[in-house]
């Protein structure tokens, strides 16, 4: 899962809290069972001790150090019962005093060998899941879409209504999230304003980083005044790592920023690496099929139009009828 730069400061910045929170926990249980049983301190101290007598000993010139390891092997073992029975008689377990780590599998540090660790990724998880509640507002769930707000009556051109449509796209939009993996493909959202593409694609996000995956959402404008800032303002960020790599990236309102060059060039490599690497994207717009090959070059719209799954939204602005 490849999540953003910000979503990974943040839960190793949490992973790391975590784990200096569990080795002072560990160490004030060590002092409260020193404090009641002293002894064990001195076990301890001497344990250590004999291991450095033990290395000192096997380096030694001119003596043959098998008798001297020997003993301090047997006085290792004893000082190591007397530890036991003390803990027993306590009825402490026999790792009362053994450090308690974060994680068992990587130990506090997020990975194992290369490989992200099951802790990490869940609070990868858990700061995206923020991340996503931040932009979108906390109240877009599937359960939530209403078809009611779609006409029923037919258009006499498509001899479908509108909510027969929406009922369709609404169905869709569930199944891709069930089914998201490697490999899914992108969709493209197209309809006029307030008929559900944001509230939808908002929906299709929050489930599927649910499912463990990692999820970008922006708006067109966001997405591109990300590149901007770094090629002609300065900044240090790597939006490609952002845009690119993630499982799924959901670009809205595409169509409402202002077209330049720079920005049909970033929209390009954008969805063309995308495809070619198997991420999937979802993309809203305002703009019918007309409105994008007026607006956007003939290679972007031949990748929208003709590779992407399109589903078109209809009926009434929901925004104007809620009022």
């Amino acid at each position: 899962m490849a999540y953003s730069e910000q979503v990974l400061l943040r839960a190793m910045a949490r992973l790391k809290q975590a784990k200096e929170d569990c080795l002072a926990e560990s160490e004030a249980r060590r002092e409260e069972i020193f404090r009641e049983y002293p002894r064990l301190r001195q076990i301890e101290i001497a344990l250590r001790q004999t291991a450095a007598k033990a290395v000192a000993t096997a380096f030694r010139k001119g003596e043959d150090p098998a008798a001297a390891i020997e003993a301090i092997k047997e006085e290792n073992l004893a000082l190591q019962r007397e530890q036991e029975w003390i803990l027993e008689a306590a009825d402490l377990d026999e790792s009362a005093l053994e450090p308690t780590v974060v994680c068992t599998h990587c130990g506090g540090s997020g990975y194992v060998g290369e490989v992200m660790c099951e802790c990490l990724q869940e609070l990868c998880r858990q700061e995206q899941k923020k991340e996503l509640s931040s932009l979108l507002g906390g109240r877009e769930h599937f359960d939530q879409f209403r078809l009611d707000y779609y006409p029923t009556e037919r258009d006499p051109k498509l001899q479908v209504s509108p909510r027969e449509v929406m009922q369709y796209v609404f169905n869709r939009c569930r199944q891709y999230t069930r089914e998201f993996g490697p490999g899914s493909p992108s969709l493209l959202f197209s309809g006029g304003p307030g008929l559900g593409k944001t509230f939808l694609s908002a929906c299709i996000a929050r489930t599927v980083a649910d499912s463990g995956f990692s999820v970008v959402y922006d708006t067109a404008g966001k997405l591109f005044s990300d590149f901007e800032a770094v090629k002609f303002g300065g900044d240090k960020s790597e939006p490609e790592k952002k845009y690119l790599s993630c499982d799924l990236l959901i670009i809205d309102d595409l169509g409402t920023e202002m077209t330049t060059q720079f920005t049909q060039s970033v929209l390009y490599q954008v969805i063309n690496t995308r495809l070619m690497e198997g991420r999937a994207t979802v993309v809203s717009t305002n703009l019918d099929d007309a409105g994008l090959r007026q607006r956007y070059s003939p290679a972007i719209v031949s990748r929208l139009l003709g590779v992407f799954e399109m589903h078109p939204f209809l009926g009434q602005d929901i925004r104007l009828l809620k009022r």
